[in-house]
Order: structure tokens, then C-alpha cells, then sequence
């Protein structure tokens, strides 16, 4: 795709997301999903927590997926041409799991200095209500930071478990549905979670966080991105280098200096110190 129509743009700034919006064939989806499957067998079968923080740092084949135009020309629409990616990760929901996202907001604990935020989600397998997919109350995003507890929960795929503490209406959701290859778009403050998959087939997508250069980390002086688009004219974020081969010494290196000063934004003031979530 080239962009967003006029009104595309004028939707997502209506309701604070956007889908479906295609990217790949199906094909290239399932090549990917092969790539990341591969990955979890050389991990015992299932993908660590450590090398799902940023595992485009990892694996070449990530870098190219944050930094491709299918993607980019739809988040430059939304945000402006110069972009950073700040964060990304696979949320995966095996068949009957009991794994759900609580509604809340992605701002909660980013640390980030504006709202300018904006979340590409790719689906590499069908995302459906049956599979749990993606759930928003669109025009949420134009309220201001909500409070939010931390709960915690053993069936919470979020880092803290964390849910918004204000009642939600769930009559006003709408089921964000996508096939593999597609992606939406959404608003760092829009509300959304997700239900369990009770789909005989995983629920997987790649969830990757743009940002404008102009934002910066407010919660660390030391933070992170990878210029994927533009010229970055503000230096706010330490430089991140790009794989050339899979776990090349030199990011791996990188990517365990990252992992602890991530946590340390992401926990900052939590009850709990980090745990094993295998996303953000």
C-alpha cells in the first residue's frame, strides 16, 4: 500500500485505530511465522521474554519486517516522515490457553513524553474473535492517561498484569479482525485488550511501536531506538545497531544492555519486580 487515503487519516483520528490494512501476501505471512517458529524450537519450544523485547536487534529478518514501506508508508501517515522504532514483540495466545490483555492503554508505563505513539500490529495468523483477537473502544485515545492498577494475573499476557481502573463499557468494543499478512494500526492511549483464543490455531502478531523523533524518554536518561525513516534531527535516544546475522555478537551484546534498562522503565514503582511475559 502507498500511504493512507484523506479518509483514512481522518478515521484514525477519529476513532484511534485503523484496520485492516494490508501488507503482505498470506504466503510471506506464513514464511515469516516459519522464521519465528524456527526461533522457538531453538528456545525449547517456546519464545523467551528476554529475546521478545526488541527482537528485531536479533534477527535480521525483524529488521527488515519494523523497516519495510508496506509498513512505513501507513505509519508516516499517521506520524510525520522522520521515525523511530522504540519497541516491538510477538503477543502469541496458544489454542485454549486462557492467556487474555485486560483493557488498558499502552502510554501507562512507557515513559514516553507525548501521546504521539502509534502501534503496527501484524497478524501472521488469523486474528479473530474466535482466536481472541485484538478488542478497542474507538475514540478513547482522545482521553488523558488513566489510572491503571497492576493485578499481576497469572493469565495476563501484559508485563504487570496491569488493567485500566475506570468501568468499561463493552458494549462499545469492536473486534479488530485480520487475516495473516494484514495489519492495524493504533493510538498509544486508545483503550483495548483481548479475550482467550478458543481457536484450534495460534493467535500471533507482531506488535511494533513507532514513535516521531521529536519524543523522548522521560523516565531514564539512557533509552534506545532504531531510526527506520527520516533523518532524526533531536538525538534523543542512543542508536541501535542492525543485525547482519542471526544473534550477531555485537546486538546480542546490545540487546542484554537494553533489557535491563527497559525493565527498569517498564517496573519503575511496581509492587512486583519484572516476570516472564513474553510481551509488552
Amino acid at each position: 500500500m502507498s500511504g493512507l487515503s484523506d479518509a483514512q487519516r481522518a478515521q484514525y483520528a477519529r476513532d484511534g485505530f485503523l484496520a485492516p490494512l494490508p501488507v503482505m501476501p498470506e504466503e510471506e505471512a506464513a514464511a515469516l511465522l516459519a522464521r519465528l517458529e524456527a526461533v522457538e524450537r531453538e528456545e525449547g519450544g517456546k519464545l523467551s521474554a528476554a529475546t521478545n523485547q526488541k527482537p528485531y536487534l536479533l534477527f535480521p529478518f525483524l529488521a527488515d519486517v519494523v523497516r519495510d514501506a508496506r509498513i512505513l508508508d501507513a505509519v508516516e501517515a499517521v506520524l510525520g516522515a522522520d521515525i523511530l522504532c522504540w519497541a516491538g514483540g510477538f503477543f502469541g495466545k496458544e489454542p485454549h490457553d486462557g492467556k487474555r490483555i485486560t483493557w488498558h492503554q499502552d502510554s501507562t508505563y512507557w515513559g514516553l513524553s507525548a501521546p504521539d505513539i502509534c502501534t503496527a500490529w501484524l497478524a501472521l495468523t488469523p486474528s479473530t474473535p474466535q482466536s481472541g483477537c485484538m478488542r478497542v473502544m474507538p475514540g478513547t485515545h482522545g482521553t488523558d492517561q488513566l489510572p491503571h492498577r497492576d493485578t499481576f494475573a497469572a493469565d495476563n499476557l501484559l508485563s504487570r498484569g496491569q488493567e485500566i481502573a475506570v468501568e468499561v463499557d463493552e458494549r462499545a468494543a469492536v473486534d479488530v479482525v485480520l487475516r495473516p499478512g494484514q495489519m492495524s494500526l493504533h493510538h498509544v492511549r486508545l483503550i483495548h485488550g483481548s479475550e482467550p483464543n478458543r481457536a484450534e490455531h495460534r493467535r500471533i502478531g507482531l506488535a511494533i511501536r513507532y514513535i516521531p523523533t521529536r519524543i523522548f524518554q522521560t523516565a531514564s536518561s539512557d533509552d534506545s531506538a532504531s531510526l527506520v525513516r527520516g533523518v532524526d534531527r533531536f538525538g534523543h535516544f542512543a542508536p541501535e545497531p542492525r543485525p547482519l546475522t542471526d544473534r550477531d555478537p555485537a546486538c546480542v551484546a546490545f540487546h542484554a544492555r537494553m533489557l535491563a534498562r527497559t525493565q527498569s522503565i517498564l517496573y519503575a514503582g511496581a509492587a512486583q519486580p519484572g516476570r516472564d511475559r513474553a510481551g509488552m
